[in-house]
């Protein structure tokens, strides 16, 4: 299994950027597929998620209604489009996998551990 995250970079409060996975090494349609941000110093916390099972999306309180989750089937690929950037948005980025149907929906709350992990990929939102 590999995820390999892109699209990082640096962007201005209100913004947009979008990131990437790439994903290879598992069949796609039967996993829950998650975006991560980790601060230094703060807990890892749970960005947003999609379940390639049913399409249920879910969404991180901090990020709901400015974040986007989505997925490529064919490509294998899924996105995070993030708009109207904070500076707090300001974090590495991973993205990660779980073979389950449920681990999306339960939400992040849940504490539903995911398997397989990217290596991350930066964003810095200045203000």
């Amino acid at each position: 299994v590999q995820l390999v995250e892109s699209g990082g970079g640096w962007g201005q409060t209100g913004e947009s950027l979008t990131l990437s996975c790439t994903t290879s090494g598992f069949d796609f349609e039967d996993y829950d597929i998650a975006w991560f941000r980790q601060v230094p110093a703060k807990e890892r916390e749970g960005v947003a998620c999609i379940s390639n099972v049913d399409g249920r999306r879910n969404y991180g309180d901090s990020v709901r209604g400015r974040f986007i989750i989505s997925s490529d089937k064919v490509k294998k690929m899924f996105y995070l489009q993030m708009n109207s950037l904070r500076p707090a948005d300001t974090g590495k980025y991973f993205c990660a996998d779980v073979k389950s149907s449920v681990a999306c929906e339960l939400g992040f709350d849940f504490g539903y551990e995911y398997d397989f992990w990217g290596q991350g990929t930066q964003v810095t939102v200045s203000s």
